[in-house]
């Protein structure tokens, strides 16, 4: 995990995340994978997948679309919004089984169905990351470290919002009243 002000290595997450960024990725996701179910093209659910794996091995560094939000569209849409990286990952690597999920059912059965509930399993859930800001995949992370399978110290500002959200410090002025 690649911290501000520190070089990342090759396989590093970013360590904060642009909201906006993130979003428009989910927003990929959601045509490719609305595109491969619809016209039954299995090549963008490669594509899909490909994304997937590169993006939570490497962040947006090995992925086209990654590199379009972070690089592109984000800036143009401007209005960045830090968030922690780790729930981002994690939600990466939900939707990194997914797309594989999806990929071998599609070319391992006669039946593409199996894949086409997958994708559209997973364009639901890209959908509510991009169009109504809801990640899925951070809330699942946030439920995994309140019941301790993820330690706080995988994401310290997760584990104390205070140290994103300031106001929320004990005795932070008037805050709560």
């Amino acid at each position: 995990m690649a911290r501000a002000g520190s070089r990342p290595n090759f396989f590093s997450f970013p360590d904060p995340v642009n909201e906006v960024a993130a979003r428009v990725v989910a927003g990929g996701v959601v045509a490719m994978s609305v595109v491969a179910v619809a016209l039954d093209e299995r090549w963008v659910a490669l594509v899909l997948c490909y994304g997937f794996w590169a993006r939570v091995l490497t962040g947006p560094r090995l992925s086209p679309l990654g590199q379009f939000a972070t690089r592109v569209a984000a800036p143009a849409i401007g209005h960045a919004k830090a968030v922690p990286g780790p729930p981002k990952r994690f939600a990466q690597a939900i939707g990194t089984v997914f797309s594989s999920t999806a990929v071998l059912l599609w070319f391992a059965l006669p039946d593409a169905t199996a894949a086409r509930v997958v994708l559209g399993l997973l364009a639901v859930a890209a959908g509510l990351e991009s169009f109504a800001g809801y990640c899925l995949g951070c809330r699942i992370f946030a439920l995994l470290m309140r019941v301790g399978l993820v330690p706080p110290d995988y994401c310290p500002e997760c584990a104390d919002l205070s140290l994103r959200h300031p106001q929320l410090r004990a005795g932070a002025g008037s805050a709560g009243r």
